[in-house]
């Protein structure tokens, strides 16, 4: 989940006090946007927008995209403004309703509404023949005879959100079928067996002696860390209740070492847009359900709130006879 902020927040109350209002939701997973370099790309990439009756709301929705307003006040606007017609008519906000479920709800209903596009632009995709002609001629000069091009939108940098709040896991395991729900607060509406997974660098320490799971990012040759079979086996022998100890290595990969099982490869392709922390999470699961991994590995279908996909574990060391990690 991303959040566009307007830029007159950010100048009125300073980015640390934002980031101080928005901490806990950022060690959730928050990944707070650039208003002014990148909200058109987070835009882009969204499967859905929640917002008020400002430009990011309208725009998305010229795009096609389903948006959910969240915001009282529209007595404000012109009743005669395009902008007016689509808060009166777009699908409103509960909060006091599941957001899982209005989700759902408006992703499987959505119909992209005509309106806004047609304001936005009557000529899609030739602003930019259309603007140098008006300046030239502004000018009184010939306009040049090569097209005229926009530069493309850059691709923000790479920043995976740091999700360092515990989580609570709920998970029900039917053969290899794994289906999980993850969040910071106890999920009691979710089904299933539970446990704590917890990143080794939450704000609370006391959080990793209670975690069935800890996880941590990380390059697979960081001198820092000794790489993941030497991380993982002193995180077991550090906190004798964990289970499962998972160095997230990539956006799909992660190497977990499971006790009395030995050190694992999980890997769900790059297609699968999940966390992979919730592969650990549901290997942990199945295992501890009484799942039997053969030497050859298997495959887990692990679902979440993004779907169902499959996840590859391999056996990459067997656990020592004696010490911390083995049995």
């Amino acid at each position: 989940m991303a959040a566009v902020l307007h830029p007159n927040i950010w100048h009125g109350h300073g980015p640390g006090q934002i980031r101080a209002w928005l901490d806990r939701a950022r060690r959730n997973g928050l990944i707070l946007v650039d208003p002014v370099t990148a909200w058109r790309q987070a835009i882009l990439a969204a499967d859905v927008v929640i917002g008020d009756f400002g430009a990011v709301s309208y725009y998305s929705a010229a795009l096609g995209i389903p948006v959910l307003l969240a915001a009282a006040g529209q007595e404000r606007l012109d009743p005669e403004a395009p902008l007016a017609d689509f808060v009166r008519s777009a699908p409103r906000l509960n909060p006091h309703a599941s957001l899982r479920a209005q989700l759902e709800h408006v992703l499987a209903t959505h119909r992209p509404c005509p309106g806004p596009a047609e304001f936005v632009s009557s000529a899609p995709g030739g602003s930019a023949a259309l603007l140098r002609r008006s300046f030239y001629r502004l000018l009184g000069l010939d306009e040049p005879s090569a097209p005229a091009l926009l530069e493309p939108l850059a691709t923000p940098p790479y920043e995976p959100p740091r999700r360092t709040a515990p989580l609570h896991v709920r998970a029900r395991v039917r053969g290899q079928r794994v289906d999980i729900e993850r969040s910071a607060e106890h999920p009691y509406a979710a089904r299933g067996e539970s446990h704590l997974a917890v990143h080794e660098e939450t704000r609370d320490p006391g959080d990793l002696a209670l975690a069935d799971v800890i996880v941590r990012e990380g390059a697979p040759d960081d001198p820092r860390l000794g790489g993941p079979a030497v991380w993982a086996a002193e995180v077991l022998e550090r906190y004798p209740q964990c289970a499962v100890a998972a160095y997230i290595t990539g956006p799909d990969t992660c190497t977990a070492y499971a006790r009395r099982h030995g050190l694992l490869q999980l890997s769900a392709g790059t297609e699968a847009d999940i966390d992979p922390a919730a592969h650990a999470s549901a290997l942990h699961s199945w295992l501890d359900a009484g799942g039997s991994l053969p030497p050859e590995g298997t495959t887990l279908r692990v679902r979440t709130a993004h779907g169902t996909h499959p996840v590859v574990v391999r056996l990459l060391s067997a656990p020592p006879r004696s010490g911390a990690a083995g049995p």
